[in-house]
């Protein structure tokens, strides 16, 4: 297989990279202008940031177009893939509104808006090692983003529980820029320790706020790669003292948090910094929306959905500071919103994408970075119940970048050492 990496080399031109240098930059502007929008506390500057966000669409939308290659790698995925691609044309023009108010939300809302139905292009891209090391890159710098705005925002981050902003600056800060560096993680063996620190720092600063502040979906989203990734450090690693310590550490920490369990759920429980955490354990916050939805929609609704701005009524749920919802465009159980938008047709098209891709990424490849994509898909399709994913955030873009590696032969087939001369160069 050497003999693979030369020809993805050489199949990029140096005018194709430079588009693909356009294309993450204008979605580094368009993502981290969003972020900082969803914090509501910018005064005036708001308009600046919209303008960045029509500078990043301006940039980004005709690159994506420019770098579209109509190769696919095997038959089926051409026709299921096209067929996706045609019913998520029509979710996008069933319910379409030429309203300035919901023309604004298409455009610059990365969780409800038709950006969203852009994100599957990214699997017409070349399957290319080059490719795949800008996109960890842009993971990176993602990352120091979140750092610096975390930074920026530290103390709307610690406030108190019931405050509802505070709350949605930490849950959007963190899925749009902080979890897409678990596929660093769940790929180490290519990187750097410099890169594979900074992953692991920004999911561990991401953990500790989602701790703090009783996030349980987003502490589950952050734990999962770095569990993942030290299972898959103890198959590749031959530091056997190292990883006897790193397990005699857990052993421990786990050994003590047992035996120390009642003291410590009474402490918090005491403490008023953190008693809303063991209030949240066990607490149901779903359950009543769920039901509203189930009431709400017809059998046809179930199998074609409402289109792009398709909702259902859903009264007293609390949407933001002072805004109480009577009709919901989503919901936290994001399977349900996909059905809302386009039907069971819409899931199951996407189904019929992802788990042959698992498959192939986990079953029938002999890389890392291929069953790393495989897991990504994996836990995407799993993260679909506790939390909104399917967002145009890196971290759903990542999904079909995923889905173009496990369906890749060549991908698939590559040695690890010959991905790392890669993407560690």
């Amino acid at each position: 297989m050497s003999d693979l990496l030369p020809n993805y080399q050489e199949s990029i031109s140096k005018e194709e990279l430079r588009i693909l240098n356009y294309f993450w930059l204008g979605f580094i502007l368009y993502t981290s202008a969003f972020t900082i929008l969803t914090t509501q506390q910018l005064g005036t500057i708001w308009k600046i940031c919209y303008l960045i966000q029509i500078l990043g669409l301006i940039i980004l939308v005709p690159t994506a177009f420019l770098l579209i290659k109509m190769k696919f790698d095997n038959e089926y995925l051409k026709v299921i893939y096209s067929i996706y691609i045609l019913w998520l044309i029509s979710v996008v023009i069933r319910g379409f509104l030429f309203d300035i108010h919901f023309i604004m939300k298409m455009l610059f809302n990365s969780y409800e808006g038709a950006v969203i139905y852009f994100s599957p292009i990214l699997l017409l891209f070349p399957r290319n090692l080059l490719y795949i090391k800008k996109a960890i890159n842009v993971i990176l710098i993602l990352g120091i983003i979140y750092t610096i705005y975390s930074i920026l925002f530290i103390r709307h981050l610690l406030m108190p529980y019931n405050i509802q902003n505070s709350q949605d600056i930490l849950e959007y800060f963190s899925k749009t820029l902080s979890i897409p560096c678990g596929f660093v993680l769940l790929t180490y063996i290519y990187h750097s320790n410099k890169k594979n620190l900074t992953a692991l720092f920004v999911l561990i600063l991401t953990f500790i706020f989602a701790i703090f502040r009783a996030r349980r979906a987003l502490a589950y989203l952050v734990l999962w790669p770095i569990i993942i990734t030290y299972i898959i450090y103890l198959n590749y690693s031959k530091r056997y003292i190292l990883k006897f310590l790193i397990f005699l550490i857990l052993a421990s920490s786990i050994t003590i948090l047992v035996a120390s369990w009642q003291n410590i759920m009474g402490y918090l429980s005491d403490n008023s910094a953190t008693s809303w955490f063991i209030d949240r354990i066990g607490q149901d916050s779903r359950s009543e929306v769920e039901q509203y939805f189930f009431r709400d929609l017809k059998p046809i609704d179930w199998i074609i959905g409402k289109g792009i701005n398709g909702k259902y009524f859903c009264p007293g749920i609390s949407e933001g500071v002072g805004q109480v919802s009577i009709y919901r465009s989503g919901i936290e159980t994001d399977y349900l919103t996909i059905i809302l938008k386009g039907g069971i047709i819409f899931l199951g098209l996407k189904l019929l994408i992802a788990i042959p891709a698992i498959f192939k990424g986990l079953f029938r490849s002999k890389n890392l970075l291929s069953k790393a994509a495989g897991i990504w898909i994996l836990f995407y399709l799993i993260d679909l119940y506790p939390a909104p994913v399917t967002t145009f955030s890196l971290n759903y873009l990542l999904v079909w970048i995923s889905i173009g590696i496990c369906y890749s032969w060549k991908l698939r087939n590559m040695s690890d050492n010959n991905i790392k001369e890669v993407l560690s160069g």
